[in-house]
């Protein structure tokens, strides 16, 4: 996960997809950091992906190639690919203020931050927070005039234009999470890439195999885990970036303290424990999706225990279990952690679908 962020001291370029008109290997935000040896992460594509390393390495290369460019990709006609759209992709070399400003968000990846860069005149590179004000970097934080997004049209649904002027502090709106290039009052381009927190949340309940390989295959996904076991000896000595370990005896005060619209997870090794925590998570408002792994058996004893006490019908209807996908019938650690894993990117791409539409109603009517 986050790959692009990879703390390199040898000199490297930014490649981050700025624009998609039409069908693209990737979407915009997509970044992949590259140096003269190698490379971190990917922007997809094939030969869009090799053309951009080859132009990112001749800019390391020849000082005089300038800091920052935008380059267009017409992916069919140019590049022989199948998608047809086209990409802009934006070049950056990793100088001071820019490494200064990756530096910063290495520690904000759970927080909405908003990177802004010089394309034209000097270089300039910015991380400004949520409501618009600097956090790292060197320059004036540049003026939006609003309809300005050169993208815009190809903007997602919900997606919404920050505040008329970033500078000051205005409000950039949390709201909008696209990635994408403007113009400035004196024609200057900027790039300004939304680098929003991971909106899911999971609470895993359980450090057996199936958690353990659970939390290895979330560890690149977008999103956090919260991973639950009492048994503190049970946790490997590290865990992915987006992991935060807890381990205690009272598991169900985390069920009472978890944010509204979190995911849960439920596959201790105790059936008693189990059902404790059922109990605890259908008896809270607003959870977003509850997951208990076991059989068809277990999942009828647990329907009577707790509807004995007191739990809601309509709750108890909401509870997934057996968990996984359909069709997935194997019981090695790694296929339930697959299959579950490919069930819970449904639900949470699923809500940031209907979150955006929302917002884009939203956005209609005001």
């Amino acid at each position: 996960m986050n790959a692009w962020l990879t703390n390199v001291a040898q000199p490297a370029v930014l490649v981050t997809v700025a624009i998609v008109e039409g069908s693209g290997p990737r979407e915009t935000g997509a970044r992949m950091l590259v140096t003269r040896t190698g490379q971190f992460d990917t922007i997809g594509g094939g030969h869009l992906e090799l053309c951009a390393v080859d132009l990112a390495r001749a800019m390391l290369d020849d000082p005089t190639a300038g800091a920052s460019r935008l380059e267009r990709y017409a992916l069919g006609p140019t590049l022989g690919q199948c998608c047809g759209g086209v990409v802009h992709l934006a070049f950056e070399v990793v100088d001071e203020a820019l490494r200064a400003v990756l530096a910063a968000l290495r520690l904000r990846t759970r927080e909405d931050t908003w990177r802004v860069s010089a394309i034209d005149g000097p270089p300039a590179a910015l991380l400004l927070d949520a409501d618009g004000m600097t956090i790292a970097g060197q320059g004036a934080v540049p003026a939006l005039a609003a309809g300005t997004l050169i993208g815009m049209s190809h903007a997602k649904p919900g997606a919404r234009i920050p505040g008329a002027v970033m500078a000051g502090g205005a409000n950039t709106s949390a709201t909008c999470r696209t990635t994408n290039v403007f113009r400035d009052p004196t024609g200057r381009r900027w790039l300004l890439d939304a680098c929003p927190a991971p909106r899911a949340h999971l609470l895993l309940f359980g450090a057996g195999h199936v958690g353990a390989a659970i939390v290895r295959t979330l560890g690149d996904l977008p999103c956090t885990v919260t991973w639950i076991d009492e048994r503190e000896d049970m946790f490997p000595a590290t865990v992915p970036a987006n992991v935060t370990v807890e381990a205690t005896d009272t598991p169900e005060a985390l069920v009472a303290c978890a944010p509204d619209g979190a995911s849960y997870l439920v596959l201790t090794h105790s059936h008693a424990l189990d059902q404790r925590l059922s109990e605890a998570i259908l008896a809270r408002p607003h959870v977003g999706w509850f997951g208990l792994i076991g059989s068809n058996t277990k999942r009828v004893q647990f329907e009577r225990r707790l509807a004995a006490r007191g739990i809601a019908q309509d709750r108890i209807a909401a509870m997934v279990c057996p968990i996984g996908l359909p069709g997935i019938t194997s019981k090695l650690p790694a296929a339930i952690a697959a299959s579950v894993c490919a069930q819970l990117l449904m639900v949470w791409e699923q809500h940031q679908q209907h979150q955006q539409q929302h917002q884009h109603r939203s956005a209609v009517t005001t």
